[in-house]
């Protein structure tokens, strides 16, 4: 019976979910997703504010797709937005009348240099450390300016994904139309539903696999990068979807009731943030079993550190081994037993 367990809790300890998890642990997963949830909340609220002061105009010409970009962001971060009926911290029609050019806009747009940029920083560091490397070795100014760069590429993102959603919507309703159904359709309503977690599920993907290959720099095989960000895609689209339900209980605590909405964001991006490296992690103890380097420099370096260190081992050990062997010349040579050989 004690065999068996043994060998029960052997075969659960060499699943691929266990060792990932594990991995997670040991290179303090969660503390390291408790950082980058703090950081996020921030980031969040001066991205937002800049990036619609900067492209809201785009949104103000066109209510379908300010609609659907709204509705996408109020998916993607649940209790941020006050939409459809929610409550959340902001309330899209001010930020409708943003603008960036006033003071307002200034502050954000230093608050988003230090926060979003920063967070940018940390994960990427973060990631690293789950594929344990150190920190990336680049220029500070163009690793700045790539971060930048990514953090509007994000943001575009979103713009991009509620456009399609406009459009998919627009086709939805013609295709239907061709058989005679309504746009008001359970039918419609379902198919709408499905396309819409379908381009979410898309965006996620291709942001995570930004996010660990791009923004990380590392040197991820397609494959395993595809197989990751998808993986982590779908845990962010599951929470997505149950995000009401997981945040649900911040206001039922009468002591939280007033910050309900702010504790509920703190969750909400950990357990955002602890999905993104549990992403990092899978890949990671993949190509840890498949033995390919993440950093082919870095792994070059190492290779030749533990090359110095063992031809040191070595010559040290030769040094000792000739060291013995004086010594147990020098006993053989003794005075008192060069008498003994010549008796």
């Amino acid at each position: 019976m004690v065999e068996r367990i043994r060998k029960a809790i052997a075969w659960v300890s060499a699943l691929r979910p266990i060792r990932v998890f594990i991995h997670f642990l040991d290179q303090r997963g969660f503390l390291l997703a408790a950082g980058l949830s703090f950081q996020s909340i921030f980031a969040v609220f001066a991205g937002i504010w800049v990036g619609f002061a900067s492209a809201g105009l785009i949104l103000r010409g066109s209510d379908r797709l300010s609609e659907a970009f709204f509705t996408t962001l109020a998916r993607s971060v649940p209790g941020l937005l006050s939409w459809n009926g929610r409550d959340g911290v902001i309330d899209p029609a001010q930020l409708m009348q943003a603008e960036i050019l006033g003071w307002t806009g200034a502050i954000a747009a230093v608050g988003l240099l230090f926060t979003a940029v920063g967070w940018l920083s940390s994960a990427r560091d973060a990631v690293r450390a789950l594929f344990n490397l150190p920190g990336e070795r680049m220029n500070f100014v163009l690793l700045k300016l790539k971060d930048f760069a990514l953090m509007i590429g994000f943001g575009a993102a979103l713009i991009v994904s509620a456009a399609l959603s406009v459009f998919s919507t627009q086709a939805l309703g013609t295709a239907l139309g061709w058989f005679g159904l309504s746009d008001d359709s359970m039918l419609s309503t379902v198919l709408g539903r499905i396309v819409g977690l379908v381009l979410m599920l898309v965006l996620d993907t291709v942001v995570l696999g930004t996010l660990y290959r791009v923004l990380s720099g590392l040197k991820i095989p397609m494959r395993r990068l595809v197989v990751g960000s998808l993986l982590g895609a779908i845990a962010l689209g599951i929470l997505k979807v149950l995000g009401s339900l997981l945040l649900g209980g911040a206001g039922r605590n009468p002591l939280l009731a007033g910050f309900a909405i702010i504790i509920g964001l703190l969750i909400w991006f950990n357990l955002i943030c602890v999905v993104i490296l549990l992403g990092a992690s899978w890949i990671a103890v993949g190509m840890s079993d498949a033995g390919i380097a993440a950093d082919p420099k870095i792994a070059a370096e190492r290779r030749e550190q533990e090359r110095l260190a063992q031809e040191k081992a070595d010559a040290e050990r030769a040094a000792l081994a000739r060291r013995q062997r004086g010594w147990f010349r020098r006993l053989l040579h003794m005075p008192g037993r060069r008498v003994g050989r010549d008796r």
